[in-house]
């Protein structure tokens, strides 16, 4: 298979990726803003690729290196690929929600729910007001069916039903997100 590593997206990225880990009998979970590009048909665009999984650096290392990656301080980095590779410690979280048990499959790729997406993103609004991460919810929710119930719910346990309130408000308007 021939890969043209200057131009791959993330979707085929995440697929050889956790094509390779499975292979190799390893799982992993993709999170963070990878999934807000995949979701948003790269509307938002994540330079880097944040699988969770219980499997070491040590172990990953050799998976990764067949691939062309080779493992950078918490990095894996290929030298014709413009996209990192990087393996949070597990669990699965959302902010207070850990640990996150329901994922999408797409092929080999075991990814976040566009509901779970929408949270992650919410939880750097919440937690740090990171108008970007808003943003990233709202790309997401427009793009996705996601539980907004469920996101709610989740809301008023992470303390922000306010600022979920203001995601809904912008959630409902259809215009850019000027005022962030």
């Amino acid at each position: 298979m021939k890969i043209n590593w200057d131009k791959i997206g993330i979707k085929k990225l995440a697929l050889l990726v956790s094509g390779e880990l499975k292979k190799n009998g390893m799982d992993a979970v993709l999170v963070g803003g990878a999934c807000v590009s995949i979701y948003t048909r790269n509307r938002y665009f994540s330079m880097d690729l944040d699988f969770v999984s219980g499997t070491s650096l040590k172990e990953l290392e050799p998976v990764m290196n067949s691939l062309g990656f080779k493992l950078n301080g918490r990095h894996f980095e290929h030298p014709g690929c413009r996209l990192l590779v990087e393996f949070p410690p597990p669990p699965v979280s959302i902010g207070n929600e850990i640990p996150i048990r329901k994922f999408k499959t797409i092929n080999t790729l075991t990814m976040f729910t566009p509901t779970d997406c929408v949270k992650d993103r919410l939880a750097a609004y919440y937690h740090w007001s990171d108008p970007q991460s808003l943003k990233q919810a709202i790309m997401v929710a427009r793009s996705q069916p996601v539980d907004r119930a469920d996101i709610a719910d989740w809301s008023k346990k992470e303390g922000a039903p306010e600022k979920f309130k203001r995601f809904e408000t912008m959630l409902k308007n259809k215009r850019k997100y000027q005022a962030l």
